[in-house]
């Protein structure tokens, strides 16, 4: 079913209507089959219609139309750090939503915010951390600094910790240190300084960072060097080789499930060739290839140059958003879901791109990925700060 928001406002204004008064046709099957094609947003009011709608919203988003990880974009001001405007991308729903803030000062911010591990959001100054761990970051949580001022340190949260590591800014501290944040008892403690071989590549500008449960790691985007960090024995282990071959030039980490993903760039920074994804066994000890982007979708990511300098991926599930840091205009997408049980990814995966709408000028550009449905935005507008506000619809294109 095709159709503008309006119209599937209105299809559901006219059924929720028609089912108050007691006289509706709609039910089972059909009324399941027409709720998968309604925006994620749309579905929330439709849920509270009555139990037999609630039924029907969540049969069609188990059964028909499940939801996908959103691709998540904060701007901010470069000249104002305290203007942060937030926009998400719904694959399932192939619309763009504008998550309006309602001043509230949980999204009012003085330093620059970052991302990291796909789904932390971090501002960081020499007096504050502030953080938010939650899908659409509902909640800002504030803290006193780590003892070391760093100017661009790899911050990650592993379990119940967040680590800070490297990025010192003053010639006196150690760039190699770390502190690492209790969340549960906000208590902040010096660690054992990161491996002495990242000692020129100790901050997020060079290295990719990516978490599982008990651990960080730390690869060097340019040759592959990857260390991982159990915060909690305060144990370095590496290095590894996590480069596939020399054609590989720039490569960032992700986790997509419980599964451990490098994406590589081959060619050079000036002659791009080709986009590539390689599973990494548990042990750090071999990569396989896994796929590789289709020659249209290349291009796009190369835009009007050449050269791709760097990327950045963001992951949830088995779902992968990837742009160029330096032409954000469009997103890439990887849908690995159908890459299970042993099938081929390199014949039954999807690829894809979308147009990204939250480009506005020469604000800042942060990329998160969530899991959102139902539940998440009905806590969302429960919390009275945050409002959905289709901006307009942009459908996944597949390759």
């Amino acid at each position: 079913m095709d159709g503008s928001d309006s119209s599937y406002r209105e299809m559901g204004a006219a059924v929720g209507e028609s089912i108050t008064r007691g006289d509706s046709p709609l039910h089972g099957d059909v009324l399941d089959l027409i709720l998968s094609h309604v925006p994620l947003v749309d579905l929330v009011p439709a849920s509270q219609v009555s139990r037999s709608w609630s039924s029907s919203v969540a049969s069609s988003l188990h059964h028909l139309n499940r939801p996908k990880p959103w691709l998540v974009v904060h701007t901010q001001g470069r000249r104002s750090n305290s203007t942060v405007a937030v926009h998400a991308y719904d694959p399932r729903s192939g619309i763009w939503v504008k998550v309006v803030d309602l001043g509230l000062p949980t999204m009012k911010h003085f330093s620059a915010i970052r991302s990291s591990n796909s789904s932390l959001m971090y501002a960081l100054s020499p007096s504050r951390l502030s953080f938010s761990v939650d899908p659409l970051n509902l909640t800002w949580h504030h803290v006193a600094g780590p003892s070391i001022w760093r100017a661009d340190p790899v911050v990650a949260l592993v379990g119940s910790r967040i680590v800070v590591a490297g990025g010192a800014c003053d010639f006196e501290d150690d760039p190699l240190s770390v502190e690492t944040f209790d969340l549960g008892t906000s208590v902040w403690s010096t660690c054992r300084p990161m491996p002495s071989i990242l000692k020129d590549s100790s901050a997020s500008t060079w290295l990719s960072v990516a978490v599982d449960q008990s651990r960080m790691y730390a690869t060097e985007k340019g040759s592959g060097v990857t260390y991982s960090y159990d915060p909690e024995r305060q144990e370095w282990s590496g290095p590894y080789d996590l480069k596939p071959d020399e054609s590989v030039y720039h490569s960032v980490i992700v986790f997509s499930g419980d599964k451990l993903i490098l994406v590589g760039l081959t060619g050079s920074a000036e002659n791009f060739k080709s986009l590539k994804l390689w599973g990494v066994r548990s042990d750090l000890q071999e990569v396989e290839e896994i796929a590789e982007i289709p020659a249209e979708l290349g291009e796009d990511l190369k835009g009007q140059c050449s050269g791709v300098p760097s990327i950045a991926v963001c992951a949830g599930s088995d779902f992968m958003y990837i742009h160029s840091p330096s032409r954000p205009e469009n997103v890439m997408w990887y849908d690995m879901a159908a890459a299970t049980d042993g099938v081929d990814c390199r014949s039954k995966c999807e690829w894809g791109s979308v147009r990204n709408a939250a480009m506005t000028g020469t604000e800042r550009m942060v990329f998160t990925c969530a899991s959102v449905g139902v539940a998440e935005l009905e806590a969302a507008l429960a919390a009275g700060n945050r409002r959905f506000k289709v901006k307009e619809r942009s459908p996944l294109l597949t390759h």
